[in-house]
C-alpha cells in the first residue's frame, strides 16, 4: 500500500496534528514541508485556531482541501515567477507566501516527488532547522552576556551611590559629634567660671567679716581691666573673638569668595561650594602654612582648623 503525504511526514518525525494540518493547508508533500518550515516557531494551538477562523469566515482566499483519491490533478503555473504546482492548494500557498497573484492552468502534469527527492527535501529541511536553531542559540548567548553586563554595571553603580551616601552620612555624624563636644566643653567652662566666681565672692565676704571684727577697713576688690578706647593704641583681636571668617576658594572654574560662621564645618563649606559652582570638593589645600585638609577633616569647624579670620584654599 502506497504511503500518503501525511504518512511520509509522520515518518519524518513531525507531530501528527501538524502534519495533518500541513497537508490540508497545502495539498502536497513539497508544499507541506515548506509550510512546516515557515510555521515551526508558532504554537500548534495558534495554527489550528487560524485555520478554523479562515474556514468559519468563508474567506475566498482560503486554501482548498488536498486532492482526494481519484480526483483529476490540475497543473497550475505562476506567470509571475514560472513556478508550477500540482494543485490549487499549493498555488494558493505560494501566492500567500510570495505575494504573487497571477496563475494560469497548464496541460503539463507534474510528477510527484520520488523517494530520493523526498529524502533530499527532508535532509535539506533538517539542515535548515539545525542551522536556524544554532543561530538562535548563539544569539541567546550574546543576549545573555549583554544582560549580565548590564546587571553588573547597574549593581556597581548602585553600590557606588550607596557608599557615597554612607560616606556623607559619616561626615555629617562626625560634624555633629564635634559640635556636641564643643558645646559640652563650653558648658563645662561656664560651670568652672561660675564656681570660681562663687568661690571668690565667699572669700571676699569672709575677709570683710574678719576686717569688721578686727576694726579694720574692708579690703578693696581688684579693679577690672580698663576697656580700650579709640583714642588709645589699637590692638588686633584674637582669633577667638571673630564670629565669621572669609574664605577665598580657588577652583578650576575660577575663584569663589564667601564668608562663613566660624563654627561652619569644612563639609558644609564643600556642600555650599558644590551648590553654587557645581564643583565637588574632595580636599582643600592651604599653601601657607602648608596644610592639606581631606575628608577626614571635613567634620571639623573652620575655627578648629585655624582658618579664622580669613584663609585662601585650593579646592581639589
Amino acid at each position: 500500500m502506497a504511503s500518503t503525504d501525511y504518512d511520509v511526514l509522520v515518518d519524518m518525525g513531525f507531530d501528527k496534528e501538524r502534519a495533518a494540518l500541513a497537508v490540508k493547508k497545502t495539498g502536497g508533500l513539497q508544499g507541506a514541508l515548506e509550510w512546516l518550515e515557515e510555521t515551526q516557531d508558532k504554537p500548534l494551538k495558534e495554527l489550528v485556531s487560524s485555520s478554523a477562523s479562515a474556514l468559519d469566515e468563508d474567506d475566498p482566499n482560503a486554501e482548498p482541501p488536498a486532492l482526494k483519491i481519484g480526483e483529476e490533478a490540475h497543473s497550475l503555473v505562476c506567470t509571475d515567477c514560472g513556478k508550477k504546482f500540482r494543485s490549487e492548494a499549493q498555488a494558493s500557498f505560494h501566492g500567500e507566501k510570495s505575494g504573487h497573484l497571477n496563475f494560469e492552468e497548464s496541460t503539463e502534469e507534474i510528477a510527484p516527488l520520488t523517494e530520493e527527492e523526498k529524502k533530499a527535501k527532508l535532509t535539506e529541511l533538517r539542515e535548515n532547522l539545525a542551522a536556524k536553531r544554532s543561530t538562535m542559540s548563539e544569539q541567546d548567548k550574546i543576549n545573555k552576556k549583554k544582560n549580565e553586563e548590564i546587571r553588573k554595571k547597574s549593581t556597581k553603580e548602585s553600590q557606588d551611590i550607596k557608599e557615597e551616601l554612607q560616606k556623607k552620612e559619616q561626615i555629617k555624624e562626625a560634624a555633629a559629634k564635634r559640635r556636641e563636644k564643643v558645646a559640652e566643653i563650653a558648658a563645662k567652662e561656664k560651670i568652672r567660671a561660675k564656681i570660681a566666681a562663687d568661690k571668690e565672692e565667699r572669700r571676699l565676704k569672709a575677709e570683710k567679716e574678719k576686717a569688721a571684727r578686727d576694726g579694720r577697713a574692708p579690703p578693696v576688690p581688684a579693679a577690672a581691666s580698663p576697656v580700650a578706647t579709640t583714642s588709645g593704641p589699637s590692638s588686633s583681636k584674637p582669633a577667638s573673638a571673630y564670629t565669621e571668617t572669609r574664605l577665598r576658594l580657588q577652583t578650576t572654574n575660577g575663584n569663589v569668595q564667601k564668608s562663613f560662621p566660624v563654627d561652619t564645618t569644612l563639609f558644609e563649606v564643600a556642600a555650599a561650594l558644590g551648590a553654587e559652582s557645581g564643583f565637588e570638593a574632595q580636599s582643600f589645600v592651604q599653601n601657607f602654612p602648608k596644610k592639606v585638609f581631606d575628608q577626614i577633616d571635613f567634620g571639623q569647624t573652620l575655627k578648629e582648623l585655624g582658618l579664622v579670620p580669613s584663609a585662601s584654599l585650593i579646592v581639589r
